[in-house]
């Protein structure tokens, strides 16, 4: 209790506090998110506007040295002297370029007449842009023959290794052979104005580091960016980095990078959004090997079309260690204050806990089962605490006398209820078995009830028809005898007669069977579907015949089952009849086997028998297997009943779908082996279909 007291106060004292430093936290964390962030990527963007700048104005400085080589005297001199393409004077001002080239640190220059420029594709792109006597420089991308043409050295400086990249394309091929000109195209005006000569010299940025060096040094001057933080910049052909500070390693600082990523791919990412779709990129951005806070540009060529990127960016891990420690340094000073706070809280609520520590253990030892009261706890009565105590002392008197009253009435309740629950439970027990020995009672004079009035009703059938029968079968064997060689003719007819005379006999033993199965256990032997079902169709041709309906086997069925010959085909030859006389016309049925499977092993075989009679409304089909219920004024309503039993008896199932209107399904699925019959209640035999077909027998 005091602990729990304890902790409330310093709870509720601290966590004003407390809600105060964690909000302080996250407005601290969300302004860093907000803000610091938004300022990086406004100086990431800066930085690549910088870039941007810087490399237009290396290509204004490119075409500055240009003009001061066309107005330096040497080449005035030289130029004026040249006439008729003089071979010896063009070897001069060649000589002269040259020179000027090594001086003015280009990696071109040359003399190139108009003629050439004309036959130059790629000169020639430049020319719609050489206005008043101006020079005009661009980016140019150059394969290794167009390199060689201007010079030799040229497509070897333009080698670059190409390396695989994490989160960049796979490189398709070893090394880059293009190069990435910087250009300058400088008009030289006779004394009349007429251009006919041109200065043609650039720089080629493949390698070359001083351009990305320069704005680095310009962009991330010493100060600029936090303690081991790395600014860098890179120009890019297609997303191969070929002018780059982007070190392979790095060290603890700027001056310790370790090479240079020559080669490297940028990421997919960026390529996709700046190559491809021509947009800015201003984000985080993996380089190379690290995360970097990145701004990415597309470069053009003097066409217009994209031919690579130029890049800046800062590596993002020292900004991230940074932000993680001012939320450490936060955290810190949030739990030192929590701290202070909590031990100058305990300490003036320690003289109010001990009053209340007393109280509560004089709680427990009550729960405990001892008589203990708190007594005096050394406070004034005016004292809440105190006034408490006293109140308790005397509801526990009074609890103490009320318990001895309870236990006593306790004890008298608890034999009386004792008492009560013996004489529940046995008449309870005897309610039960009198309930069970009812309903068994009731079913069984149900059944037998049943089985009585259908025992009564067979035997009847059975002696009016077994008479006359024996007369038929008599009169026949008589009229074959008479007829003599003469009965040949319609031997076939006679033979069939008697043959559906004995089937008659079979059916009056079958209605005996359904009444008293246990006295007609028919032999059970292994057949195959396709000859019963070929007997069948003999047997039922001339009644389908009438009436015009067409019977369609589909026999598939390949696995025997464990039947009785004779039961099975008179099953068949009811639900054909029954599928014919719901048609009322002509029509077609399907008989259809098949391999019964369950788990990848054959256990059987089904027969389906489908019709296009008119179908069995919903209301009907819970009752389609009841003896003697039938919707045929001629009918018995034995039939389907009389199947169903004949199926049941070999562990087998009759199942039926049907739709009004267009049809009705039976399936018979039968078992390789026997199984023991499913006897339900009678009123659980009532198939659970969700349509069926018309009942006629």
């Amino acid at each position: 209790m005091q602990a729990k007291v304890r902790y409330r106060i310093l709870i509720l004292t601290l966590l004003p506090i407390l809600l105060t430093l964690v909000s302080l936290v996250f407005i601290t964390i969300y302004w860093n998110i907000s803000y610091t962030g938004k300022q990086l990527f406004m100086k990431v963007k800066a930085d690549l506007t910088v870039a941007m700048n810087t490399l237009s104005s290396v290509q204004d400085h490119q075409e500055k040295l240009l003009e001061r080589v066309m107005h330096s005297y040497e080449f005035q001199t030289a130029f004026r002297a040249l006439k008729n393409d003089n071979p010896q004077q063009l070897a001069r001002i060649r000589a002269l370029l040259q020179q000027q080239q090594q001086v003015l640190d280009l990696d071109f220059l040359r003399l190139v007449s108009i003629d050439n420029v004309a036959n130059d594709p790629r000169l020639r792109q430049m020319l719609p842009n050489v206005i008043d006597h101006q020079a005009y420089s661009g980016l140019m991308v150059l394969n290794a023959a167009e390199l060689t043409r201007i010079d030799g050295h040229l497509a070897q400086h333009a080698l670059v290794p190409i390396i695989a990249t994490l989160r960049a394309q796979t490189p398709q091929a070893a090394e880059e052979n293009r190069g990435l000109l910087s250009r300058s195209l400088l008009p030289i005006p006779d004394a009349q104005g007429h251009v006919g000569w041109y200065l043609d010299g650039g720089t080629m940025i493949n390698g070359d580091t001083r351009i990305v060096d320069h704005i680095r040094d310009l962009v991330y001057d010493k100060g600029t960016l936090p303690e081991n933080s790395i600014g860098t910049v890179t120009i890019c052909l297609d997303n191969i980095r070929i002018s780059t500070n982007v070190p392979l390693h790095t060290g603890p600082g700027r001056d310790q990078m370790q090479g240079r990523a020559l080669g490297t791919l940028v990421s997919e990412e960026v390529r996709k959004k700046v190559l491809e779709q021509g947009n800015l990129w201003i984000d985080r951005a993996f380089v190379y090997n690290d995360w970097f806070i990145s701004a990415y540009a597309p470069l053009k060529d003097i066409r217009g079309q994209r031919i690579g990127m130029i890049y800046s960016g800062f590596s993002e891990a020292p900004f991230i260690y940074n932000y993680l420690l001012n939320i450490i340094e936060l955290g810190t000073i949030l739990m030192l204050v929590l701290l202070v706070s909590g031990m100058l809280v305990y300490r003036g609520a320690y003289s109010l806990l001990l009053p209340i520590e007393r109280i509560h253990h004089v709680v427990n030892a009550v729960q405990s089962g001892r008589n203990m009261r708190i007594g005096a706890l050394g406070l004034d009565r005016d004292n809440e605490l105190s006034n408490l105590a006293e109140q308790f002392d005397r509801m526990l008197d009074l609890l103490q006398h009320r318990n001895a009253q309870i236990q006593a009435a306790a004890e008298q309740l608890e034999m009386k209820v004792e008492a009560r629950t013996r004489s529940l439970q046995e008449k309870t027990e005897e309610l039960q078995q009198n309930v069970k020995l009812l309903n068994e009672t009731r079913h069984q004079l149900v059944t037998n009830e049943k089985l009585t009035a259908l025992g009564e009703l067979t035997a009847g059938i059975a002696h009016e028809i077994n008479n006359p029968t024996a007369v038929i079968l008599g009169n026949m064997e008589l009229l074959r005898y008479e007829l003599g060689d003469n009965a040949k003719v319609v031997e076939e007819e006679i033979d069939l007669i008697i043959q559906q005379v004995g089937r008659i006999s079979t059916i009056i033993r079958s209605l005996l069977q359904y009444s008293r199965p246990g006295e007609f256990n028919a032999p059970l032997e292994l057949q195959q579907l396709t000859p019963i079902i070929d007997e069948m169709q003999l047997l039922v041709r001339h009644s389908l015949g009438k009436q015009e309906v067409v019977l369609l086997p589909e026999l598939n069925a390949s696995h025997p089952v464990e039947v009785n010959r004779p039961q099975l085909l008179q099953v068949l030859i009811n639900m054909v009849m029954n599928a014919a006389h719901a048609m009322d016309g002509k029509g077609r049925i399907w008989i259809r086997t098949y391999d019964w499977v369950i788990n990848n092993e054959p256990v059987g075989a089904k027969i389906e028998i489908e019709d296009e009679g008119r179908g069995i409304p919903e209301e009907q089909l819970g009752r389609i297997f009841d003896p003697f219920y039938t919707t045929r004024k001629d009918g018995t309503g034995l039939g389907l009943s009389l199947s169903y039993g004949i199926i049941n008896r070999i562990g087998g199932s009759i199942e039926a779908r049907s739709t009004v209107g267009k049809g009705t399904v039976f399936t018979i699925s039968l078992y390789h082996q026997a199984k023991e019959p499913f006897n339900p209640p009678y009123d659980e035999l009532l198939f659970k279909q969700r349509d069926n077909t018309s009942p006629d027998n």
